[in-house]
C-alpha cells in the first residue's frame, strides 16, 4: 500500500475514534457548492496520477487527486475527451481548476450534458475509503459490469458524504471530427419551441444556450446551438437549421472560447453588476423537464440543455417561490452560489427531499459512514 493512501486510512481511523468531522478537499474549487464545508482537512491531492490509459479501449483510470487539467491534456494528445465537459471552476482563482475526485463527487456536467450524458454515465468504477477506513472497490473498467449494487454511480454527486474516492475509471470518447455553432436572435419562447422541433429530428445537436445578459438593458436575446459529428452531418444540419430559422454561423475559434466560458461560468451572465441598496442576488440552478415552458419569473435567466437547465439570479429570500415553481414543473431548484455569506432567506442549498428519499439517504450515510465524519451537513443538515 502506498504512503499517501495509508496516511488517509490512518487519518480516517483517528477521526472515527474521536468522532472528528473531516472536510474532504482536493483543489477546493467547489468549496462554494453546497453548504459550507467544515471539519479537519482531509487533503486528497497526494493521490495523483493517471494509473492506466488504454486509448484503443476508450478507458482511463486516474487517482482522485489528479488535476482535471492534467487528465484532459493527456486525453487531448490522443484525440479524446471527457464528453460531459465537467466545469473547471477555480482556474482564475489559482485553485487549479479542480481534481478528478471533485469532478465525480460534485457530479456537475457542462453544455453537452443533454445530448452526451452526465458524469455518472461515464464512471465505470471507483475505489473509496468508507467510514471504517476500509478500501472498497466498485465497478470496473468495462461498461457491461452488472455484479452487485451500482454503488459506482451512487458516488457521483454525493459530495463526499459516503466516502473518500481514491481511484476512478472513466469512459472517454474521441473528439468529434466536425463542429459548428449557430446563433439566432429569438426570445425564450421561440427558442424553446425551436429546440424541441430540432430535438425530434436526426440532427447532430450537441449543446444549446439561450441568454439575455440583462433584462433591463435592452440587450438582444440570443440562442446558441452547437453541432458536433461527422463533417457531412454537421454541414447538412447547418444548412437546414439556417433555413428553419434566420441566423448565422459563428467563427469556430470564437465559439470554442464562448462555450468554454459557458462551461466554466465565465460568461458575462455569471458576473452581474450589483444594484446599490438592493438585496444581494444568488445564482440559482433549476433542473427541469426540457418541455417546461418559460417560467414567469422577474429575474435574468440563462437556459441550457435544450430547456433542461435554467440559471437565474434572484435573492436567497426567493427560495420558496423558486422551489415551488420548480416543483410544479416536476423539477428542483438549487442555490448554486450564495449572494452573501450568511445566505439570509434561503432554506438550504439543495431542493428539500421528501420523507421517503430522506430516509434512504440517511440509511446510506449510516452504512457507509457510521460515525458521520465525512463532510457532515454538506448536502443536507440531517446527515
Amino acid at each position: 500500500m502506498d504512503t499517501a493512501l495509508q496516511h488517509l486510512i490512518d487519518q480516517i481511523r483517528t477521526a472515527t475514534a474521536a468522532t472528528t468531522p473531516l472536510r474532504i478537499r482536493g483543489h477546493g474549487s467547489k468549496d462554494f457548492y453546497g453548504e459550507a464545508p467544515h471539519g479537519e482537512l482531509l487533503d486528497t491531492c497526494s493521490l495523483a496520477g493517471i494509473t492506466s490509459y488504454e486509448p484503443s479501449e476508450l478507458v482511463v483510470t486516474v487517482r482522485a487527486g489528479t488535476p482535471l487539467a492534467e487528465l484532459e491534456a493527456a486525453l487531448a494528445e490522443k484525440g479524446q475527451c471527457l464528453a460531459f465537459e465537467p466545469p473547471r471552476f477555480g482556474q482564475l482563482k489559482g485553485q487549479g481548476g479542480g481534481t478528478c475526485g471533485g469532478m465525480v463527487a460534485a457530479g456537475l456536467s457542462g453544455p453537452s450534458r443533454a445530448n452526451t450524458g452526465g458524469v455518472r454515465d461515464y464512471v465505470l468504477g471507483v475505489q473509496l475509503l468508507n467510514g471504517r477506513a476500509e478500501h472498497l472497490t466498485f465497478g470496473g473498467q468495462v461498461m457491461k459490469n452488472v455484479a452487485g449494487y451500482d454503488v459506482t454511480r451512487l458516488t457521483v454527486g454525493s459530495l463526499g458524504m459516503l466516502g473518500v474516492l481514491t481511484d476512478i475509471s472513466l469512459k472517454v470518447l474521441p473528439v468529434a471530427p466536425a463542429e459548428a455553432t449557430l446563433v439566432f436572435q429569438v426570445d425564450q419562447v421561440a427558442a424553446l419551441a425551436q429546440l424541441h422541433r430540432w430535438g425530434g429530428q436526426p440532427l447532430p445537436l450537441n449543446a444549446s444556450c439561450w441568454v439575455r445578459d440583462d433584462i433591463a438593458a435592452g440587450t438582444p436575446e440570443l440562442l446558441f446551438v452547437r453541432l458536433r459529428g461527422a463533417a457531412a452531418a454537421v454541414a447538412s444540419a447547418t444548412w437546414k437549421m439556417l433555413q428553419d430559422l434566420p441566423g448565422q454561423a459563428m467563427d469556430n475559434a470564437q465559439a470554442a472560447a464562448d462555450w468554454s466560458a459557458c462551461r466554466d461560468q465565465r460568461l458575462p451572465f455569471f458576473n452581474p453588476s450589483p444594484t446599490p441598496g438592493a438585496e444581494p442576488l444568488a445564482l440559482w440552478r433549476l433542473s427541469l423537464p426540457q418541455t417546461t415552458p418559460v417560467l414567469n419569473l422577474p429575474w435574468a435567466q440563462m437556459v441550457e440543455w435544450h430547456g433542461g437547465q435554467r440559471w437565474l439570479w434572484a435573492p436567497a429570500s426567493a427560495s420558496a417561490r423558486l422551489r415551488q415553481a420548480a416543483a410544479t414543473a416536476a423539477g428542483s431548484a438549487t442555490l448554486f452560489v450564495a449572494g452573501s455569506a450568511d445566505n439570509t432567506g434561503a432554506t438550504g442549498r439543495f431542493h428539500p427531499l421528501n420523507a421517503e428519499l430522506l430516509a434512504i439517504q440517511q440509511r446510506l450515510k449510516a452504512e457507509f459512514d457510521p460515525a458521520g465524519i465525512f463532510n457532515p451537513g454538506r448536502m443536507y443538515p440531517d446527515f
